[in-house]
């Protein structure tokens, strides 16, 4: 019996030995430098939709930033952080874009009243950027200027890459 005592106390007292798990978690807080340049076009045949898949899984702290190039000045393009809105006089939404990501891909998509009464301007020929940055990153920068962001993670126009579909 007290061999059988002995047996059990040991294999208890192996058991109860506590283990040591890492819970470190790996947090990137190095800009990716990844860009890219999203020519589309918003039609009923896509859905007013365009769907990009990233080259590699974005990390859980990444975060995708989208913008829509609004004009070309001389100097610069300048390209406006979506959401973007635009309202009728009345103050009610007439269309919009919007955008949602997972580690996969992003999806940037047009909103309103009646997407096909919007003008071709704001539908066809569209050119998009879209800014892959680290969240931490992200909350330092001004996110809402392009430039800012391009010239926070050091981006030159040879770096960013052209999706065509």
């Amino acid at each position: 019996m007290k061999k059988i005592f002995t047996l059990l106390a040991v294999v208890a007292a192996l058991t109860l030995q506590s283990c040591t798990v890492s819970d470190e978690i790996y947090v990137d807080n190095t800009p990716r430098n990844e860009v890219y340049d999203v020519p589309t076009s918003f039609t009923s045949s896509n859905n007013y939709t365009k769907q990009i898949f990233f080259d590699s899984k974005l990390y859980n702290s990444d975060e995708v930033l989208v913008y829509r190039l609004t004009r070309s000045t001389q100097s610069t393009d300048v390209y406006e952080l979506l959401p973007e809105y635009y309202y009728f006089n009345d103050g009610s939404l007439d269309f919009g874009y919007e955008y949602d990501y997972t580690n996969r891909d992003v999806s940037i998509y047009l909103v309103g009243n009646n997407l096909q009464t919007v003008p071709t301007a704001f539908r066809l020929n569209q050119i998009l950027r879209v800014v892959v940055v680290p969240d931490s990153f992200a909350k330092s920068i001004n996110k809402k200027n392009y430039q800012d962001v391009i010239n926070a993670l050091n981006i030159k126009d040879s770096q960013i890459k052209t999706i065509t579909l």
